[in-house]
């Protein structure tokens, strides 16, 4: 851009702030208000609250195996894995809120990995979506009975998350147009068409849920697999009572720019 073709540029910018400033300075003066006037258009901000009682529960398990032989190691994995499966199934959790990754096998070496693993590891990961809340404890209970199966956590979510999240909005937009028909009422104009809007979306949860239980159990010592010991694993105690979820709050907040008519 040639020098004077900038300057001029820069000097028609410079005369648009000053004309706009007397509209600007007076909304700027007053701090922590939600209603502000440029140019002939009205900025609102508001906030929508939407809550809701939860309506799934999702529950995570871990499964950990540990063997001298792979085999019996993987079976035994694989054999919790699908008594856990056919545990939900009993319990009306359908197949589509099933989720259960694969085994992985993970060898265990005494410094040299040209020989013959000591041991082996094989784990994997189970997720249930339970919407009857009272079979929650009977799941989480013959789920873990085995030594093998882990509680990891267990969550509280909506089924239907957007459905929340456009109640909330609907509420802030409600406010916003409201706050913004007010505040012209009284100088005899009205609300015009919505020139621009941004949206923020946010998710609180009181209690959404718990982490895993401090669930101790006796496990395959190195010392023991050298020595050929058979030892089982214990199972663990029944968990404690499980805390009830609280309501599931959505927040929406909203910035409008409203042309005045």
């Amino acid at each position: 851009m040639k020098p004077s073709l900038l300057f001029r540029a820069l000097f028609s910018i410079v005369l648009l702030l000053l004309a706009l400033l007397p509209m600007i300075a007076p909304a700027s003066a007053q701090q922590n208000s939600d209603l502000k006037f440029i140019a002939e258009t009205l900025v609102v901000q508001a906030e929508g609250v939407y809550e809701a009682d939860p309506d799934v529960a999702v529950l995570s398990f871990d499964i950990n195996a540990q063997d001298k032989e792979l085999k019996p190691t993987y079976d035994r994995a694989a054999q919790s894995l699908q008594r856990i499966l056919a545990l939900a199934e009993k319990n009306g959790v359908g197949r589509a809120d099933i989720s259960s990754g694969v085994l992985t096998i993970r060898p265990y070496y005494d410094g040299d990995r040209r020989k013959k693993a000591r041991s082996y590891a094989v784990s994997g990961t189970v997720t249930l979506r339970v919407r009857d809340f009272s079979r929650l404890g009977v799941i989480m209970e013959g789920s873990v009975d085995d030594g093998i199966t882990d509680f990891r956590s267990l969550t509280y979510e909506l089924s239907d998350e957007e459905s929340a999240k456009q109640k909330a909005v609907a509420e802030a937009m409600k406010r916003a147009t409201g706050r913004a028909s007010a505040a012209l009422e009284a100088k005899g104009q009205k609300v015009g068409a919505l020139r621009f809007a941004n949206l923020d979306v946010h998710q609180f949860e009181g209690v959404s849920g718990v982490s895993a239980y401090a669930w101790e159990r006796t496990t395959l010592s190195s010392e023991a697999l050298d020595e050929g010991k058979n030892k089982k694993l214990v199972p663990p105690p029944p968990p404690p009572p499980l805390p009830q979820p609280q309501k599931i709050t959505v927040h929406a907040t909203i910035q409008c720019a409203f042309q005045i008519l």
